[in-house]
């Protein structure tokens, strides 16, 4: 990749000096010519100017000897242009009548131009006539022509090769260092990203001040994506070693008592028998949940949505549950929609959404038992019309959640940093199936803690309101 970079800089720098140098000569000989003609010009009309102060005036007779030394300098010729437009007199080699332009000479007009490697000017002397020069006698008019020699470019081949290897040597140097500082963090993400992908999520693309910002940001996504990686792994783990854990202990009782029952060591083979039972239960709930956010997280579960009225769906749903609460010495208060329910909520319109209603009482049933976990007395859970929402609430007066925490407890198996619930229930993965199923219904799940100055915890799931969203949520459910 250097050696391509250095390449290419070093190619751009070449045409640009190619092209910079063409057009500098061709730019510096337009120039020299015009400068050329322009100078052989003023020289002529000097010339002009004197012609007619070498005239005898009274002999009507020109000076030879001084025509004569006119007609010796280098380049200095005169000739006659008659009326009808022709030249007389003998022309330098290069130039022709039509570079003279005798109309415009015959009109008093001077001329001036270049030819081949030599400028020329022609300029008409005022004041003399047949019987001052006999040349003239047939009519016409006298014309100085001065013609030299281009003088050579002051940019010369050696001097422009000369610059260009000089600049074409920088530009290598600076190709070199550039390329190196594009480079080298290049090559060290793409190591880097290959020691990830061979399981080494520890790996990581070294930051250093002064690099280039596009660079600069590639170097930390990869890092941000190494560090999520690894949480990642490290969630992983500690799920595999939850559901593990899950599964080995009511494996361990029903192992424990089924061999009791089969050696009859056991006191009492019903209550065995019962414990079997239970601890079954629980592994077919905890392999169930388990299926049950496999199918989540490949979008394989079917939603059959309808508008229904949330906050009766949810009051049935509470109320299946308030036996269980009690039997644990809670109590279970369900507020009617629009009292006692907050603040932010107005309870004002009716609380119909479109839902699937046996997905929605799944998710009352999971915020409910994870409520049942950790509350002190009371479970209070409450639905009605806030804003463009419905929202569904479920507090509990336990000791509430960490700030710090809040953003983790749907995850599978997350356990707060208050520690272990003082009651047992459920198998983890509730509130992580809570939150597939709102999403997936388009609504919204966060936590509200505390609730009160007693602490407490109150989840709270939005659902926009059934006029809001005239629709069903789509989504690749099946």
């Amino acid at each position: 990749m250097r050696r391509h970079l250095v390449v290419v800089m070093v190619g751009i720098v070449a045409g640009a000096l190619l092209l910079a140098g063409v057009g500098t000569e061709l730019l510096a000989g337009r120039r020299l010519r015009v400068d050329a003609a322009s100078v052989t010009l003023h020289q002529a009309r000097e010339v002009a100017a004197e012609v007619p102060l070498i005239v005898d005036l009274k002999s009507a007779r020109l000076r030879h000897g001084v025509l004569t030394a006119l007609r010796e300098t280098d380049g200095l010729r005169f000739a006659v242009v008659r009326p009808g437009g022709q030249v007389a007199g003998a022309l330098p080699a290069g130039l022709t009548t039509g570079d003279l332009r005798p109309r415009r000479l015959l009109g008093g007009g001077q001329v001036s131009g270049t030819a081949g490697d030599q400028s020329y000017a022609a300029v008409p002397v005022r004041g003399l006539v047949g019987a001052h020069v006999p040349a003239l006698a047939a009519g016409g008019t006298l014309v100085v022509l001065l013609v030299q020699h281009l003088p050579p470019s002051r940019l010369g081949l050696a001097y422009l090769l000369f610059v260009s290897i000089g600049t074409l040597a920088v530009a290598f140097v600076v190709a070199v260092l550039v390329s190196r500082r594009i480079s080298r963090p290049l090559e060290e993400a793409v190591a880097t990203t290959g020691r990830i992908t061979r399981g080494d999520l520890g790996a990581r693309v070294p930051e250093e001040a002064g690099r280039y910002p596009e660079l600069a940001s590639l170097t930390s996504s990869i890092n941000s994506m190494a560090e999520a990686l690894a949480r990642s792994r490290a969630r992983e783990r500690q799920f595999l070693l939850s559901v593990s854990h899950d599964l080995r202990t009511p494996l361990t009782s029903i192992l424990g008592y089924a061999e009791a029952i089969g050696d009859g060591t056991a006191d009492d083979v019903r209550a065995a028998a019962g414990i079997v039972s239970a601890e079954a239960r629980r592994l077919e709930r905890l392999v169930g949940d388990l299926l049950e956010l496999a199918r989540l997280d490949a979008r394989q579960f079917s939603l059959h949505p309808a508008e229904v009225d949330v906050a009766d769906l949810v009051r049935t749903s509470a109320e299946g549950m308030r036996l269980s609460l009690e039997d644990a010495g809670l109590a279970l208060r369900v507020p009617v929609a629009g009292s006692d329910h907050g603040a932010g909520h107005d309870g004002a319109g009716a609380a119909r959404a479109v839902v699937d209603p046996d997905r929605l009482g799944q998710v009352v049933g999971n915020l409910v038992e994870n409520a049942y976990k950790y509350a002190s007395s009371t479970v209070q859970v409450w639905a009605g019309r806030a804003g463009p929402d419905v929202v569904l609430t479920v507090d509990d007066d336990g000791p509430g959640i960490a700030p710090e925490d809040q953003a983790q407890v749907f995850d599978r198996f997350f356990q707060g940093r208050h520690g272990p619930a003082p009651r047992q229930a459920g198998t983890g993965l509730g509130l992580a199936i809570v939150a597939e199923l709102v999403a997936a219904m388009g609504g919204s799940v966060r936590v509200v803690s505390p609730t009160s100055a007693r602490g407490g915890t109150r989840m709270e799931v939005r659902l926009p309101a059934a006029e809001v969203r005239h629709h069903p949520p789509e989504g690749p459910y099946s």
